[in-house]
């Protein structure tokens, strides 16, 4: 289902040379998947904050919030024949939830380019932190959108 969002939406980005450890990145927390008839229809992690990652870096500062006391919302996807039924909402309400319950706010960063993700986080009330490039690799630079879920 994956390589069928790739193929679709181009995420992720840079296709990955082990999907699997992709998706469970040793900064993992939890994750869940979604089933519709029995094959995933879709996915979403939370994780620490990695060194690479901005939007810790920005809620941090705005609000003296520690590392530590910081989730990443990450690897959320639904596949594209099972979008419009509100997974993505259900995914990403679930992994905040419990962020939440472990006494961290949850954060996340989306490719600028992704409007429709950004158009459902912003219809859940997440804020915008800012826009900021980010060096991918020595010949890449990508502009995400850093949110953070409403205190």
């Amino acid at each position: 289902m994956l390589a069928e969002v790739h193929a679709r939406d181009g995420y992720p980005v840079n296709w990955p040379e082990r999907p699997a450890e992709w998706l469970s990145p040793p900064s993992l927390v939890a994750s869940w998947v979604v089933e519709q008839g029995g094959r995933i229809a879709g996915h979403v992690g939370l994780s620490r904050s990695d060194a690479g990652d901005a939007a810790p870096g920005l809620w941090s500062a705005r609000t003296g919030t520690g590392a530590d006391r910081i989730a990443v919302i990450s690897r959320l996807f639904v596949a594209p024949s099972a979008r419009g039924r509100g997974l993505g909402a259900t995914l990403l309400t679930r992994a905040a939830s419990e962020a939440r319950e472990r006494g961290l706010h949850p954060v996340l960063d989306v490719v600028a380019s992704d409007t429709a993700a950004a158009a459902l986080y912003e219809r859940l009330g997440w804020r915008l932190l800012a826009t900021v490039e980010q060096r991918w690799g020595p010949d890449q630079t990508v502009a995400v959108r850093c949110y953070a879920a409403a205190p």
